[in-house]
Formats: structure tokens, C-alpha cells, sequence
């Protein structure tokens, strides 16, 4: 056990600290096997060298904080300590999903990532919650790819519910799938980040990977395949119900949705998390969890999302 101080000049140590050191406490809860201490104007930090670096950096961050704003509070500090458990995430070769195109490595990249991916290795049918950017969709399409280069699968189905998200879809020129497209953008990006495009064209031509609006798949049964439905939130109780009955021998599924993005007619409430309800104690159904700290877009993505949630309980 090793020993350093930290020394707080010209820091009110009242508003600092908080509440009895309600600030510290926060820090200290994260790391049992270290100790913090508050003495004068010094903070004591007494553990190991590996846990006393994460500790020094955060208490660090807390001080550039306090001088920047002249305040800091406990949401602040829970931001800090995400950000630092997400930056101190590691995965080894043995987390690897895919090798995509163009030498391109997809892994998971936060905890609740590899949560997903560990969870639909064990269950046949998966839910994944969680607002935009914490990369449900992008694990499930790279899920899905691996299973198909090993042959765990026939093909991969990917839909999502035709609901337009404050848009008309009926402005726009051609068929359905013409229309619907642009709305599946983020599907086709990351399918071409782990298919070469010759190759993928291939697969879409010969349905191997099929692409479709949810109301396609009514008195379908999908066998040997790999099925993700996206946007689930946008889906109704009967549509849901109607999508996870399709479910054939050798069948993955995954149901993804963010609750907070429902775009759904008021009159009409979304089935998804009545559909979790329902099914939560049936075997072999997997839910997972993504939360801001495992957003993996641009950092304000996360203080976006943090601050809508904010807002919601509020109002």
C-alpha cells in the first residue's frame, strides 16, 4: 500500500468536498480497496499504485471542474467516475465479434457491450435497451455476420416498424423499399463496414441478407437464421407479438429500442416494454441494458442524452 497527497489550494473546502464529504465518499464507494482522507487542505490517498492513478486523475478532474463552474455536485462527479470506467474498459483478442472489411476489428467497446454480446451467446432471444449511440445496433449486425461466416446461420433478416419519426415517408420518389431505405442508413453502414461491397451485394441478391419493413414478415417463419428487429419501440403489442412468433428452429433474435425515442401516434402505446413484461419470466430470453456511459459517438452525445433524461424527470 502506497501513500500521496493532494493538496486543494484556494478551494472552499466546504463546497468541494460537499455534505460531510459526500463528494469524496462517491469517489471512495468506487474503490474499497483504497482509502481517501480529508485533513487541512490535503487529501490523503492511501491503496494500491494502479487504483491511486484512476483516483489522482478523477480528484483531478473534480478540481478542474470546481474551478471552471465554482460548483461541483454528485451527478457530476457519477459522470466522471462512467467516463473513467468506460476509458479503463479492455478487451483482448478473445472479444473480437468480426474481422470486417478493410482490416477493420469489430469488438465491443464498453462493458454493457460485451454484456450484449455474452448474452446472446446464451439465449435465444435477446432484448437491448438503450438510447442512441451505445452501439445496439452495430454489436447485433456484427453479431449476426459472424454468425453467417460460420455457418451458424442460413441468412440474416434485419427489419424495423415503417413509422416515420416526425417525417412523411410518402413525399419521397419509388416503391416501399425505396421509401423505407434512408430509414435503414444505419443498418447499411454498418453491414458495409463488415462485408465487402461485391460480396454484400451478393448476399442481398440472393436474399441470404434481407432487408424489410416489420409488416413483411407477417406468416413468415424464420428458420436457421439470424433476425434483428430495430427500433422496436416503434412497434405495437400485436406487432411485437406477431415478430417474436415468427421464430423458427436455429433462430436467433434480437429486439433493440430506446424508449425514449418512441415515435409512435399518441393514441397508440409502444409494445415493447409490455412485451418485456410479459416474457420476463419465461427461459432463455436475455435483457440487457445500455446506458450513456456506453455511448461511443462524439463525447456530447452522452451529456445530450444525460441531459434529455434529466429534463424528462423533471418535466
Amino acid at each position: 500500500m502506497i501513500e500521496k497527497k493532494i493538496t486543494l489550494e484556494n478551494i472552499p473546502l466546504i463546497d468541494f468536498l460537499g455534505p460531510e464529504n459526500k463528494n469524496i465518499e462517491i469517489i471512495s464507494a468506487s474503490f474499497p480497496n483504497s482509502k481517501i482522507v480529508s485533513r487541512g487542505e490535503e487529501l490523503i490517498l492511501r491503496g494500491k499504485a494502479s487504483e491511486l492513478l484512476v483516483i489522482n486523475d478523477l480528484v483531478n478532474k473534480m478540481i478542474k471542474h470546481f474551478e471552471k463552474f465554482g460548483k461541483i455536485n454528485e451527478k457530476a462527479i457519477e459522470q466522471m467516475l462512467k467516463d473513467e470506467q468506460s476509458k479503463a474498459f479492455d478487451t483482448t483478442d478473445q472479444d473480437i465479434i468480426v474481422f470486417g472489411a478493410k482490416g477493420l476489428v469489430v469488438k465491443p467497446k464498453s462493458k454493457n457491450q460485451k454484456i450484449l454480446v455474452e448474452a446472446v451467446q446464451n439465449n435465444d432471444l435477446v432484448f437491448a435497451l438503450g438510447p442512441a449511440g451505445t452501439g445496439k445496433t452495430y454489436i447485433a449486425v456484427a453479431l449476426a455476420v459472424r454468425a453467417l461466416k460460420n455457418k451458424e446461420v442460413k441468412k440474416i433478416i434485419i427489419t424495423r416498424p415503417a413509422v416515420e419519426a416526425g417525417e412523411n415517408l410518402g413525399f419521397l420518389p419509388g416503391d416501399l423499399k425505396d421509401k423505407i431505405d434512408p430509414y435503414l442508413s444505419p443498418i447499411y453502414d454498418a453491414l458495409s463496414d463488415m462485408i465487402p461491397s461485391e460480396k454484400l451485394k451478393h448476399y442481398q441478391e440472393n436474399q441470404i441478407i434481407e432487408i424489410a419493413p416489420l409488416a413483411y414478415m407477417r406468416g413468415r417463419t424464420l428458420k436457421d437464421a439470424f433476425i434483428l428487429l430495430d427500433e422496436a419501440q416503434n412497434t405495437t403489442a400485436m406487432q411485437i407479438k406477431m415478430f417474436l412468433t415468427r421464430m423458427g428452429t436455429n433462430s436467433k433474435v434480437i429486439v433493440n429500442g430506446d424508449e425514449s425515442q418512441i415515435d409512435l401516434p399518441k393514441n397508440q402505446k409502444s409494445g415493447l416494454s409490455t412485451s418485456i413484461n410479459i416474457l420476463k419470466n419465461v427461459k432463455g430470453i436475455g435483457v440487457v441494458h445500455l446506458r450513456s456511459g456506453d455511448v461511443i459517438r462524439h463525447k456530447l452525445v452522452r451529456d445530450i442524452i444525460n441531459a434529455y433524461d434529466e429534463f424528462d424527470k423533471v418535466n
